[in-house]
């Protein structure tokens, strides 16, 4: 069978797995709306994180990811999306040893020392494996599952229902752009040759942090679906939270993340767009490993420009300021009502960098605070016509979430207004360009259209 035709038939598969749980839900769902019943979102919810949960990949990576972004999907999805898991069944020792041999040739077991039978880690495009090389060294070889190209167009066709239907129930966010955004994206992160270059990306980028640890792609043992790096010892930091560290570490593992992603992306424009607890480890010495590439995405020094007018228009309650950088962002049609409750959301967000002392990132005890910042954001936006958010904004602002959920997590007690200032001082956005295209072409990283 040819490979057009596997992945045409695996594309069928997948979609029929998950259309009668996204298909029926938003049946009743439309029902709801055109019969004026309330229905039971919440089990409705439910239906769809069991669907979900039994799935590997792309669909649950996605469901996690809109989880987190405020009014993608309704509060009731929202809530049991959050609570799914990367835990597919990993590929058993057969069928390793033949993806192995799909990607670097029959003979590949001669060229370890030594291949590890069982997985060391699952994720939801992939397993990992630890392996050593002839010369001694540890390395972590991360093996995409089969057929993952047309589990991930099945998904993004799902996708597309799922938000499809909910832009008809409520029209406040419209997320046509977030779909795009979301597809690329998730495209990208099956090219792991794509990924080896923007791990060597990050290792340029935080070459002078050394509280931050990035492994080394070995080329020679890496494909497109295939990727082998140095292994990184560390530990899970879900694990270390549980053994309830000092405070003093609990910072420095805070500061490290905030370097970690923050240094990249005010100095070269580049995000991690992939922050939750399964993408980094804890080392003994309170530095962390950072792992998992595919999620990156590179701005344009004027959006970086756009973020920074932003804080600096909250800081000073400048409107106009303000207006420019949602401008700069990519929002069209922002009125001076739709401007008050962006800023409601940018408010939220700032805060913790406008505060010049030591705190917590959040200072009240309600693990909802976000959540119902989000709603009155979305009420307000829905009363005053609704807003399209640019391909930009997506990544962004799961980033700020998701480490704002860590740092939440760690309890982290540090100035977060003195770190972002001095990340910002003296910016210039020639200087970001420049810094930007010279380590992309070093790295081998494709530059963005």
């Amino acid at each position: 069978m040819s490979d057009n035709r596997s992945s045409f038939l695996g594309e069928v598969r997948r979609f029929a797995r998950t259309s009668s749980a996204v298909g029926g839900i938003a049946a009743r769902l439309a029902g709801e709306r055109v019969f004026g019943v309330r229905g039971d979102r919440a089990g409705h919810a439910e239906d769809l994180r069991a669907v979900l949960g039994g799935l590997k990949g792309p669909l649950m990576k996605v469901a996690q990811f809109l989880a987190t972004v405020p009014d993608a999907l309704p509060a009731e999805y929202a809530a049991e999306l959050a609570e799914l898991q990367a835990n597919a069944p990993p590929m058993g020792w057969s069928f390793v040893r033949r993806r192995m041999a799909s990607e670097l040739g029959p003979e590949w077991e001669g060229r370890f020392g030594e291949f590890s039978r069982s997985a060391a880690a699952a994720a939801s495009l992939g397993q990992v494996h630890r392996a050593r090389l002839l010369d001694g060294s540890e390395v972590a070889c991360k093996l995409q599952y089969p057929d993952m190209p047309s589990t991930v167009e099945a998904d993004l066709r799902q996708l597309k229902l799922a938000m499809a239907v909910y832009r008809r129930i409520d029209n406040a966010i419209d997320q046509e752009d977030v779909f795009t955004e979301l597809r690329e994206r998730l495209r990208e992160e099956l090219d792991y040759l794509r990924e080896a270059a923007q791990m060597r990306l990050y290792r340029l980028m935080l070459a002078n942090e050394p509280t931050v640890q990035v492994p080394v792609p070995v080329e020679a043992l890496s494909t497109r679906r295939l990727l082998t790096m140095t292994w990184l010892d560390g530990r899970s930091l879900l694990q270390r939270l549980q053994e309830d560290p000092p405070q003093e570490e609990r910072n420095r593992i805070a500061e490290a993340l905030f370097r970690a992603w923050y240094v990249p992306l005010y100095r070269y424009g580049v995000i991690h767009g992939d922050p939750h607890l399964g993408n980094y480890q804890a080392r003994p010495d309170g530095s962390v490993n950072l792992l998992d590439f595919g999620a990156i995405r590179v701005f344009p020094a004027r959006f970086i420009r756009g973020v920074i007018d932003l804080y600096e228009a909250v800081r000073d309650g400048d409107e106009a300021k303000s207006h420019h950088a949602y401008e700069a962002w990519g929002f069209t049609n922002v009125s001076r009502e739709k401007l008050a409750v962006l800023n409601q959301w940018a408010q939220f967000l700032y805060e913790p960098l406008l505060d010049d002392r030591v705190r917590r990132i959040q200072e009240n005890d309600d693990p909802q605070f976000g959540r119902t910042v989000a709603e009155q954001v979305h009420a307000g936006l829905k009363r005053t016509g609704g807003v399209r958010p640019p391909r930009e904004f997506v990544l962004m602002d799961r980033s700020a979430i998701g480490l704002g959920s860590v740092f939440l997590r760690l309890r982290a007690e540090l100035n977060w207004s003195r770190l972002f200032r001095e990340l910002i001082a003296g910016f210039d956005t020639e200087a970001l360009a420049a810094r930007q295209a010279a380590a992309l072409a070093e790295a081998g990283v494709p530059t963005p259209a």
